[in-house]
């Protein structure tokens, strides 16, 4: 590997890899199906990576977009972004070609580097920026001689990541360096994380929590973290049995197919030190048979705007503390804020704001999205919670109309514009409702329209909803579509016409009530 120069005291974070593996040269970085890589192969990976894009042209605040599944390449165009002083945007590989459209006509990458399964749907989105098809051998880069210089430093932006919308449209959260490595530190005290440790990586790299929660604070810590490239329970499993993680973040969805998995009861997961979850409300029955098995389970709260880990629950305090969040993290903040700006007392509820070095610096390309986010240097999170006396962090409600479903974020307004396009709807309005699998799901309730007028036939109201759910084919993930839709006479509204949400929702569960259905919905 090259000398890579002398590093100052704000080095950027590929530099932390190049000191771990001056110290532990031949402990594995990163695991990937067949392959470890230890760190001295990782760092050149890396270094290798950072001449590629600076060969390619990409310079101090260029925007390089990566799309596919988890790899370790994922990782090494984030380390080499942050050694240019460039910017890394990962895409959701589960949206729509028009949704990455929109993603990249917005951020105007200078490059959007492919993996291979996905090199079909990257020619399908039609982006302006060069396209890059990037092998699955770590071997097919050469570590330039002398490397790049080093222009990035804790100041520079790294990572863009794209979180839906409240307006229809995505916003992109822009994270620097700085935040990244204060979110390490977060990390660290939730797990007492150490390079001893053994990080298996489940949650797609796209997100922040797959990738901030464990992932990269274990490799700047110096441990070693194995990537799975999609979950699979039974797949899962196996990985903790061969490998011996000893940490790993499940979504709620995916702790209760664990949990379900015909292998859960007698697999050896001694290994474990805990498992950490987030990204949604947590219910008791997804972790009670964890628990049952001596495996605690702690959580991460937060969101893309805070890297994420605002406030988190370690597992050696989740049992004495069941239903909370945890107590805020170390490098940040937590104010529980009435309608009318105070502090709320203990027991009171109120919105959660987030102050620190690991909140975003702003919306990119959106200063009145970041100015209503950011109240003198608060991030206002939108969800609702109390603290108890001892200062225990609880989320009560969300005070946006976001729906998390298996860990993904939905917002209805992008769905409501589909249906703003159509005659089969007078009025429609998109609200989430509760699901054993997902958590929750999204469901359209919709006041007929000219093209859908009632019909003599048993099944036209089925056959209309089919046209219904059609729309969303081809314009938006798959995860986002609407498992149902529920026809009303006339949606609640109050006096200045907004649709009362809460109503909408309270009948949805009064209906779900009087006539249960135990079906599961799939995806």
């Amino acid at each position: 590997m090259s000398d890579p120069g002398p590093l100052s005291a704000g080095a950027d974070l590929a530099a932390r890899i190049e000191r771990w593996a001056d110290h532990r040269p031949d402990a594995v970085a990163v695991a990937f199906e067949d392959v470890e890589h230890s760190y001295r192969a990782f760092a050149g990976q890396v270094a290798a990576t950072a001449g590629w894009l600076a060969a390619a042209g990409v310079g101090e605040g260029d925007r390089v977009a990566w799309l596919g599944p988890n790899r370790p390449a994922a990782l090494r165009l984030l380390l080499g972004c942050s050694w240019l002083g460039a910017i890394y945007l990962p895409l959701n590989s589960r949206l729509a070609p028009p949704e990455h459209r929109w993603i990249l006509d917005h951020a105007e990458p200078s490059l959007l580097a492919v993996d291979s399964a996905f090199a079909e749907h990257a020619a399908s989105v039609g982006a302006k920026c060069e396209r890059h098809i990037v092998p699955d051998e770590p071997g097919w880069l050469m570590a330039p001689d002398p490397p790049p210089p080093r222009r990035g430093t804790p100041a520079h932006p790294v990572l863009l990541a794209y979180t839906s919308g409240t307006t229809g449209h995505p916003k992109g959260a822009l994270l620097d360096q700085a935040a990244m490595s204060a979110n390490a530190v977060n990390s660290t005290h939730a797990h007492d994380l150490t390079s001893k440790d053994r990080v298996l990586t489940t949650i797609p790299l796209f997100h922040v929590g797959g990738l901030n929660i464990q992932t990269l604070p274990a490799v700047l810590g110096g441990a070693a973290v194995r990537l799975q490239r999609a979950f699979d329970a039974g797949r899962f499993l196996e990985d903790v049995e061969e490998w011996r993680p000893t940490w790993t973040v499940l979504v709620p969805a995916a702790l209760a197919a664990v949990s379900s998995h015909p292998r859960f009861s007698s697999a050896d997961l001694s290994s474990l030190r805990g498992i950490m979850t987030g990204s949604s409300p947590v219910p008791a029955a997804v972790t009670r048979p964890y628990f049952e098995r001596g495996l605690p389970v702690g959580q991460i709260y937060g969101s893309t705007e805070t890297a994420p880990i605002a406030v988190h629950l370690r597992c050696d305090e989740a049992a004495d503390h069941p239903g909370s969040c945890g107590k805020p993290s170390t490098m940040c903040e937590v104010r529980i804020v009435s309608d009318e700006g105070r502090d709320v007392a203990a027991g009171e509820r109120g919105e959660l704001w987030v102050r620190g070095p690991s909140v975003l610096r702003e919306y990119w390309n959106d200063p009145q999205a970041t100015a209503d986010a950011i109240t003198d240097g608060w991030f206002r999170t939108g969800d609702i919670g109390h603290a108890d006396a001892d200062g225990w962090v609880f989320i009560d409600d969300r005070s946006t109309d976001m729906i998390i479903s298996g860990g993904e974020n939905i917002y209805p307004a992008e769905l409501e514009e589909v249906l703003s396009g159509t005659d089969l709807v007078a009025e429609a309005t998109v609200v989430g409702v509760p699901d054993e699998r997902w958590g929750e799901v999204p469901v359209i309730v919709a006041v007929r329209g000219s093209a859908s007028a009632r019909s003599a036939e048993p099944r036209a109201d089925e056959g209309t909803a089919a046209d219904l759910l059609r729309l969303f084919d081809g314009r938006v993930a798959r995860f986002k579509h609407p498992k149902a839709v529920v026809w009303l006479d006339g949606l609640p509204r109050t006096a200045l016409g907004k649709v009362r949400k809460h109503e909408v929702k309270a009948m949805l569960t009064q209906r779900r009530s009087a006539a249960p259905d135990d079906r599961r919905t799939e995806r």
